[in-house]
Protein backbone atom coordinates (compact mmCIF):
# COMPACT_ATOMS: atom_id res chain seq x y z
CA UNK A 1 0.00 0.00 0.00
CA UNK A 2 0.77 3.65 -0.89
CA UNK A 3 1.15 6.91 0.87
CA UNK A 4 -0.27 9.68 -0.87
CA UNK A 5 -0.19 13.70 -0.26
CA UNK A 6 -3.83 14.78 -1.79
CA UNK A 7 -3.96 18.52 -1.97
CA UNK A 8 -7.30 20.16 -2.01
CA UNK A 9 -8.33 17.03 -0.04
CA UNK A 10 -11.56 18.94 1.53
CA UNK A 11 -12.84 19.39 -1.95
CA UNK A 12 -15.08 18.00 -4.97
CA UNK A 13 -12.72 16.13 -6.63
CA UNK A 14 -10.01 16.01 -3.95
CA UNK A 15 -12.28 14.46 -1.31
CA UNK A 16 -13.73 11.76 -3.31
CA UNK A 17 -9.88 10.92 -4.37
CA UNK A 18 -9.36 10.46 -0.94
CA UNK A 19 -12.10 8.42 -0.19
CA UNK A 20 -11.12 6.08 -3.16
CA UNK A 21 -7.61 5.44 -2.03
CA UNK A 22 -8.40 4.71 1.30
CA UNK A 23 -10.89 2.70 0.28
CA UNK A 24 -8.34 0.34 -1.42
CA UNK A 25 -6.03 0.83 1.31
CA UNK A 26 -3.40 3.43 0.83
CA UNK A 27 -2.69 6.22 3.62
CA UNK A 28 -3.60 9.83 2.52
CA UNK A 29 -1.81 12.80 3.85
CA UNK A 30 -4.74 15.19 2.90
CA UNK A 31 -4.03 19.40 2.65
CA UNK A 32 -6.84 22.11 2.20
CA UNK A 33 -6.72 25.53 3.66
CA UNK A 34 -10.39 25.46 3.62
CA UNK A 35 -10.59 28.58 2.40
CA UNK A 36 -14.06 30.37 1.57
CA UNK A 37 -14.69 30.51 -2.16
CA UNK A 38 -17.64 28.52 -1.09
CA UNK A 39 -18.89 27.81 2.09
CA UNK A 40 -16.56 25.72 4.26
CA UNK A 41 -18.81 23.62 6.03
CA UNK A 42 -19.39 22.03 2.72
CA UNK A 43 -15.65 21.10 2.69
CA UNK A 44 -16.11 19.98 6.73
CA UNK A 45 -18.90 17.89 5.68
CA UNK A 46 -16.58 16.60 2.80
CA UNK A 47 -14.10 15.63 5.93
CA UNK A 48 -16.50 14.39 8.23
CA UNK A 49 -17.51 11.44 5.34
CA UNK A 50 -14.17 10.55 4.59
CA UNK A 51 -13.25 10.18 8.50
CA UNK A 52 -16.32 7.98 8.88
CA UNK A 53 -15.87 5.68 5.94
CA UNK A 54 -14.09 2.49 6.68
CA UNK A 55 -10.83 1.99 8.56
CA UNK A 56 -9.87 6.16 7.57
CA UNK A 57 -8.99 6.54 11.27
CA UNK A 58 -5.73 4.82 11.39
CA UNK A 59 -4.78 6.18 7.46
CA UNK A 60 -6.24 9.19 6.97
CA UNK A 61 -3.98 12.83 8.34
CA UNK A 62 -5.55 16.17 7.69
CA UNK A 63 -3.34 19.33 7.89
CA UNK A 64 -4.99 22.64 7.05
CA UNK A 65 -2.43 24.49 5.28
CA UNK A 66 -1.87 26.30 2.05
CA UNK A 67 -0.01 25.33 -0.87
CA UNK A 68 1.46 28.69 -1.13
CA UNK A 69 3.46 27.68 1.81
CA UNK A 70 6.89 26.78 1.69
CA UNK A 71 7.27 26.16 5.30
CA UNK A 72 4.49 24.05 5.58
CA UNK A 73 4.73 21.81 2.42
CA UNK A 74 8.76 21.44 3.05
CA UNK A 75 7.45 20.27 6.81
CA UNK A 76 4.95 17.68 5.80
CA UNK A 77 7.73 16.45 2.60
CA UNK A 78 10.15 16.02 5.41
CA UNK A 79 7.81 14.10 8.28
CA UNK A 80 6.53 11.51 4.88
CA UNK A 81 7.61 9.54 2.55
CA UNK A 82 5.25 10.30 -0.71
CA UNK A 83 5.09 7.52 -3.34
CA UNK A 84 2.63 10.27 -4.70
CA UNK A 85 1.56 13.74 -5.18
CA UNK A 86 -2.07 14.33 -6.16
CA UNK A 87 -2.12 17.96 -6.51
CA UNK A 88 -5.79 18.77 -6.95
CA UNK A 89 -5.74 22.37 -4.79
CA UNK A 90 -6.43 25.33 -7.16
CA UNK A 91 -8.23 28.25 -7.41
CA UNK A 92 -11.52 26.78 -9.81
CA UNK A 93 -13.41 28.44 -12.67
CA UNK A 94 -13.33 30.14 -15.30
CA UNK A 95 -15.52 33.88 -14.68
CA UNK A 96 -14.18 33.93 -11.01
CA UNK A 97 -10.54 34.30 -12.68
CA UNK A 98 -11.66 36.92 -14.58
CA UNK A 99 -12.55 39.16 -11.24
CA UNK A 100 -9.19 37.85 -9.30
CA UNK A 101 -6.20 37.09 -11.55
CA UNK A 102 -3.65 37.94 -9.02
CA UNK A 103 -4.76 35.35 -6.75
CA UNK A 104 -5.29 32.64 -9.04
CA UNK A 105 -1.78 32.66 -10.98
CA UNK A 106 -0.36 32.74 -6.96
CA UNK A 107 -2.52 29.75 -6.13
CA UNK A 108 -2.25 27.38 -9.14
CA UNK A 109 1.05 28.45 -10.29
CA UNK A 110 3.14 29.64 -7.36
CA UNK A 111 1.49 26.87 -5.02
CA UNK A 112 2.65 24.53 -7.61
CA UNK A 113 5.93 25.18 -7.39
CA UNK A 114 6.21 25.13 -4.39
CA UNK A 115 4.81 21.40 -4.19
CA UNK A 116 7.13 20.80 -7.46
CA UNK A 117 10.01 21.69 -5.09
CA UNK A 118 9.83 19.75 -1.93
CA UNK A 119 9.02 17.03 -4.27
CA UNK A 120 12.39 17.77 -5.61
CA UNK A 121 14.44 17.92 -2.55
CA UNK A 122 12.13 14.85 -1.34
CA UNK A 123 12.55 12.22 -3.48
CA UNK A 124 10.52 13.12 -6.41
CA UNK A 125 7.45 11.19 -5.96
CA UNK A 126 5.11 10.68 -8.96
CA UNK A 127 3.27 14.00 -9.55
CA UNK A 128 -0.34 13.98 -10.72
CA UNK A 129 -1.40 17.56 -11.60
CA UNK A 130 -5.38 18.90 -12.30
CA UNK A 131 -5.33 20.48 -15.19
CA UNK A 132 -8.56 21.59 -17.19
CA UNK A 133 -9.92 21.17 -20.67
CA UNK A 134 -10.40 24.74 -20.96
CA UNK A 135 -6.27 25.09 -21.98
CA UNK A 136 -7.35 24.28 -24.90
CA UNK A 137 -9.40 27.65 -25.69
CA UNK A 138 -11.00 27.83 -29.00
CA UNK A 139 -9.75 25.26 -30.86
CA UNK A 140 -10.88 23.95 -34.14
CA UNK A 141 -9.42 20.85 -33.60
CA UNK A 142 -12.26 18.27 -32.48
CA UNK A 143 -12.07 15.99 -30.36
CA UNK A 144 -9.82 18.26 -28.01
CA UNK A 145 -6.31 16.37 -28.29
CA UNK A 146 -3.39 16.34 -25.93
CA UNK A 147 -1.55 17.28 -29.31
CA UNK A 148 -3.46 20.96 -29.72
CA UNK A 149 -1.00 23.85 -29.71
CA UNK A 150 -3.52 24.90 -25.85
CA UNK A 151 -1.40 28.50 -26.09
CA UNK A 152 -4.47 30.51 -26.20
CA UNK A 153 -6.16 30.74 -22.79
CA UNK A 154 -9.12 32.70 -22.95
CA UNK A 155 -8.63 33.74 -19.11
CA UNK A 156 -6.67 33.68 -16.37
CA UNK A 157 -7.85 30.42 -14.92
CA UNK A 158 -6.68 28.25 -17.73
CA UNK A 159 -3.43 30.47 -18.21
CA UNK A 160 -2.71 29.86 -14.62
CA UNK A 161 -3.23 25.57 -15.38
CA UNK A 162 -1.34 25.80 -18.57
CA UNK A 163 1.50 27.87 -17.28
CA UNK A 164 1.60 25.10 -14.76
CA UNK A 165 1.69 22.21 -16.80
CA UNK A 166 4.32 23.80 -18.29
CA UNK A 167 6.54 24.19 -15.08
CA UNK A 168 6.10 20.99 -14.66
CA UNK A 169 8.18 19.99 -17.54
CA UNK A 170 11.05 22.11 -16.52
CA UNK A 171 11.46 20.12 -13.69
CA UNK A 172 10.85 16.35 -15.85
CA UNK A 173 13.90 18.12 -17.99
CA UNK A 174 15.66 19.38 -14.75
CA UNK A 175 15.16 16.67 -12.22
CA UNK A 176 13.82 13.81 -13.74
CA UNK A 177 10.17 14.58 -12.22
CA UNK A 178 7.42 12.11 -12.78
CA UNK A 179 4.48 14.67 -14.11
CA UNK A 180 1.39 13.67 -15.49
CA UNK A 181 -1.24 16.81 -16.32
CA UNK A 182 -4.75 15.62 -16.61
CA UNK A 183 -7.43 17.26 -18.10
CA UNK A 184 -10.65 17.37 -16.87
CA UNK A 185 -13.46 18.06 -18.61
CA UNK A 186 -17.07 19.08 -17.40
CA UNK A 187 -16.83 17.26 -13.92
CA UNK A 188 -19.79 16.89 -11.81
CA UNK A 189 -21.32 14.37 -8.76
CA UNK A 190 -21.56 14.09 -5.54
CA UNK A 191 -19.69 16.46 -3.33
CA UNK A 192 -19.94 18.87 -6.13
CA UNK A 193 -19.44 22.72 -5.83
CA UNK A 194 -21.97 25.19 -5.28
CA UNK A 195 -20.44 27.38 -8.39
CA UNK A 196 -20.96 24.09 -10.83
CA UNK A 197 -23.44 23.85 -13.19
CA UNK A 198 -25.72 21.01 -12.15
CA UNK A 199 -25.80 22.03 -8.36
CA UNK A 200 -26.99 25.49 -9.52
CA UNK A 201 -29.63 24.31 -11.49
CA UNK A 202 -31.15 22.18 -8.34
CA UNK A 203 -30.33 25.10 -6.15
CA UNK A 204 -32.74 27.22 -8.64
CA UNK A 205 -35.35 24.61 -8.67
CA UNK A 206 -35.67 24.43 -4.70
CA UNK A 207 -34.33 27.95 -3.26
CA UNK A 208 -35.24 30.59 -6.47
CA UNK A 209 -31.57 31.38 -6.79
CA UNK A 210 -31.31 32.98 -10.38
CA UNK A 211 -29.00 31.40 -12.59
CA UNK A 212 -27.91 32.47 -15.91
CA UNK A 213 -28.43 29.86 -18.81
CA UNK A 214 -25.37 30.89 -21.18
CA UNK A 215 -26.53 30.82 -24.76
CA UNK A 216 -29.54 29.28 -24.15
CA UNK A 217 -28.18 26.00 -23.33
CA UNK A 218 -26.75 25.82 -26.71
CA UNK A 219 -23.61 24.36 -25.95
CA UNK A 220 -22.15 20.86 -25.60
CA UNK A 221 -19.66 19.85 -22.53
CA UNK A 222 -18.36 16.48 -22.09
CA UNK A 223 -19.40 15.86 -18.79
CA UNK A 224 -17.50 13.23 -17.06
CA UNK A 225 -18.59 11.87 -13.52
CA UNK A 226 -16.29 12.09 -10.88
CA UNK A 227 -15.82 8.39 -10.16
CA UNK A 228 -14.94 7.89 -13.65
CA UNK A 229 -12.41 10.77 -13.39
CA UNK A 230 -11.05 9.57 -9.79
CA UNK A 231 -10.18 6.35 -11.63
CA UNK A 232 -8.35 8.39 -14.09
CA UNK A 233 -6.55 9.95 -11.26
CA UNK A 234 -6.08 7.23 -9.41
CA UNK A 235 -4.32 5.64 -12.10
CA UNK A 236 -2.19 8.25 -12.70
CA UNK A 237 -0.82 8.30 -9.22
CA UNK A 238 0.33 4.62 -10.02
CA UNK A 239 1.89 5.27 -13.14
CA UNK A 240 5.23 6.67 -13.79
CA UNK A 241 5.08 8.07 -17.48
CA UNK A 242 8.16 10.96 -17.41
CA UNK A 243 5.95 14.21 -18.61
CA UNK A 244 2.53 13.43 -19.80
CA UNK A 245 -0.41 15.48 -20.66
CA UNK A 246 -3.37 13.22 -20.78
CA UNK A 247 -7.34 14.25 -21.14
CA UNK A 248 -9.89 12.82 -18.94
CA UNK A 249 -13.76 13.12 -19.85
CA UNK A 250 -16.17 10.76 -21.03
CA UNK A 251 -16.08 11.08 -25.01
CA UNK A 252 -19.73 12.35 -25.22
CA UNK A 253 -20.69 15.75 -25.51
CA UNK A 254 -24.35 16.44 -24.29
CA UNK A 255 -25.81 19.63 -24.95
CA UNK A 256 -25.98 21.87 -22.12
CA UNK A 257 -30.10 22.36 -22.59
CA UNK A 258 -30.38 18.54 -22.38
CA UNK A 259 -28.07 18.21 -19.23
CA UNK A 260 -30.64 20.90 -17.58
CA UNK A 261 -34.03 18.42 -18.61
CA UNK A 262 -32.07 15.73 -17.14
CA UNK A 263 -32.04 17.31 -14.31
CA UNK A 264 -35.35 18.75 -13.67
CA UNK A 265 -36.92 15.07 -14.73
CA UNK A 266 -34.67 13.55 -11.65
CA UNK A 267 -36.25 16.44 -9.62
CA UNK A 268 -39.74 16.01 -10.97
CA UNK A 269 -39.64 20.18 -11.31
CA UNK A 270 -38.77 22.82 -13.75
CA UNK A 271 -36.08 24.92 -13.47
CA UNK A 272 -36.04 28.60 -14.57
CA UNK A 273 -33.03 29.45 -15.56
CA UNK A 274 -32.01 33.12 -16.79
CA UNK A 275 -30.88 33.37 -20.58
CA UNK A 276 -27.50 34.88 -20.36
CA UNK A 277 -25.47 35.51 -23.81
CA UNK A 278 -21.74 33.53 -23.97
CA UNK A 279 -19.11 35.22 -21.96
CA UNK A 280 -16.04 35.97 -24.24
CA UNK A 281 -14.06 33.41 -22.14
CA UNK A 282 -16.29 30.87 -22.89
CA UNK A 283 -16.12 28.37 -25.94
CA UNK A 284 -19.77 26.51 -27.23
CA UNK A 285 -18.30 23.28 -27.32
CA UNK A 286 -15.82 20.85 -25.15
CA UNK A 287 -15.39 16.99 -26.79
CA UNK A 288 -12.07 14.90 -24.89
CA UNK A 289 -10.24 12.42 -26.90
CA UNK A 290 -9.45 9.94 -24.43
CA UNK A 291 -7.88 7.53 -26.43
CA UNK A 292 -4.19 8.25 -24.69
CA UNK A 293 -6.10 7.92 -21.36
CA UNK A 294 -7.26 4.57 -22.69
CA UNK A 295 -3.83 3.87 -23.48
CA UNK A 296 -1.46 4.77 -20.81
CA UNK A 297 -3.85 4.48 -18.03
CA UNK A 298 -6.06 1.58 -18.82
CA UNK A 299 -8.95 4.49 -18.04
CA UNK A 300 -12.52 3.01 -19.26
CA UNK A 301 -15.11 5.77 -18.20
CA UNK A 302 -18.98 3.46 -17.08
CA UNK A 303 -21.34 6.13 -15.79
CA UNK A 304 -23.86 7.18 -18.45
CA UNK A 305 -24.80 10.47 -18.18
CA UNK A 306 -28.08 9.58 -17.33
CA UNK A 307 -26.69 7.78 -14.48
CA UNK A 308 -24.67 10.35 -13.62
CA UNK A 309 -27.74 12.96 -12.73
CA UNK A 310 -29.73 10.48 -11.03
CA UNK A 311 -26.91 9.39 -8.46
CA UNK A 312 -25.56 13.22 -7.75
CA UNK A 313 -29.50 14.21 -7.68
CA UNK A 314 -29.69 11.38 -4.72
CA UNK A 315 -27.00 13.21 -3.06
CA UNK A 316 -27.78 16.31 -3.44
CA UNK A 317 -30.91 15.30 -1.51
CA UNK A 318 -29.36 13.96 1.17
CA UNK A 319 -26.62 16.33 1.73
CA UNK A 320 -28.48 19.42 1.26
CA UNK A 321 -32.09 19.47 0.84
CA UNK A 322 -31.60 17.33 4.10
CA UNK A 323 -29.31 18.92 6.18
Amino acid sequence: MKTILVTGAAGFIGSNTTTALLARGDTVVGVDNLNDYYDPARKESNLREIRDSARAAERFVFERADIRDQGAMEALFAEHRFDAVVHLAAMAGVRASIEDPELYLDVNLSGTLQLLQAAQRHGQPVFVFASTSSVYGETNVMPFVETDRADRPLAPYPASKRAAELLGHSFHHLFGQDFTALRFFTVYGPRGRPDMMAYKVLDNIFHGREVPLYNGGQMHRDWTYVDDIVQGIVAAADTPLGYEVINLGRGEPTLLADFVKLIEAQAGRPSKLVNTPMLAADIAYTYADISRAQELLGYAPTVSVNEGVEQFWHWYQAAVLKS
